[in-house]
């Protein structure tokens, strides 16, 4: 597998694809259809320059009207579910172990296995970022979680995220509450859906992962399991920290210093923007290296409640 040098870390979009029809098969899933050559039209050459292959926008395109609008909305939600004692008491933040299922999307060959173990310290990963564990700065967001389960495809399009709508539709496992990851080989490190857009199409509700990202992988810099602990951020309801640049709204967190730019690799004392405070190299919703990352904020672990309160619980 080659090593990632710069490539954007999540692209949270909606893949039209063509129905495919698979059967089990000794505990596997495979494709009745060949696979096809299906070129990634936002491919990142390895030797791109800027933060992660200078995608700006690596999710779904969200104006500052639409972000303003989301925020009212969730805000309403919560109201209504807090009349009806359906949220956390003031004072309070929402907590909840989630299930997590895995999907191997392997080629037809067995091309982008990863281990049980590999898998086993990726759920280990994910509950020391969510709860802190990583520095004295950081949010213990009350999530955790836990492995529901393992499934693996042999799939050579699936394998190369091809057809993805298609895949995750017949794949996808639990409800809303429930983080599902599809390891797959494309040329990003991640991409993921947000809470607001599960009821309209909750059967690709979930994160992609390039399965070289698992801990032990071989993505140079992007090893530690730290792409899907920022992809999960996505799924709960976090932007990056550099969302709508250098202004005031930036990422609706109020303790993330505004950020004009993407940061690429781990540069300390960096300021992208005249507005007060650091760039957030180290928040795991930057674009920094794996070993950069260290915390989400206590501003982040409430976006992270008030969003899992109105969409997810």
């Amino acid at each position: 597998m080659r090593s990632f040098i710069t490539r954007p870390r999540a692209l949270a979009v909606l893949l039209a694809g063509t129905a495919l029809v698979f059967s089990p098969l000794s505990g596997q899933a495979t494709a009745k259809v060949p696979a096809e050559q299906l070129g990634n039209p936002c491919f990142t050459p390895e030797n791109a320059t800027s933060a992660r292959g200078g995608q700006e926008a690596d999710h779904r395109e969200l104006s500052a009207a639409e972000q303003k609008a989301i925020d009212a909305r969730t805000a309403e939600i919560l109201k209504a579910k807090q009349a009806r004692g359906l949220a956390p008491k003031a004072g309070t933040l929402a907590a909840a172990s989630v299930p997590v299922y895995i999907h191997v999307m392997r080629s037809s060959s067995g091309a982008g296995d990863v281990t049980s173990s590999q898998i086993t310290q990726q759920i280990a990963e994910l509950n020391q970022n969510f709860a802190g564990g990583e520095s004295s700065q950081a949010a213990n967001t009350g999530f955790s979680f836990y492995l529901a389960g393992t499934y693996r495809y042999n799939n050579s399009t699936w394998h190369r995220d091809g057809q993805s709508t298609t895949y995750r539709a017949q794949t996808r496992k639990g409800g809303k509450n429930a983080l599902n990851i599809w390891l797959v080989n494309f040329s990003y490190l991640g991409i993921a859906t947000f809470p607001w857009d599960y009821a309209s199409n909750p059967s690709i509700d979930g994160i992609r992962v390039q399965y070289s990202s698992l801990p032990g992988g071989s993505s140079t810099n992007y090893n530690l399991g730290k792409t899907a602990t920022h992809e999960a951020g996505h799924w709960f309801g976090l932007y990056h920290t550099f969302q709508g640049g250098c202004t005031s709204t930036n990422d609706s967190v109020s303790d993330t210093p505004a950020q004009r730019s993407a940061t690429s690799g781990c540069p300390t004392g960096r300021d992208s923007c005249s507005l007060p405070g650091l760039d957030p190299i180290r928040n795991y919703m930057d674009y920094s290296y794996d070993s950069c990352y260290n915390q989400f904020t206590p501003g982040q672990s409430t976006r992270i409640s008030n969003m899992w309160t109105a969409y997810r619980a």
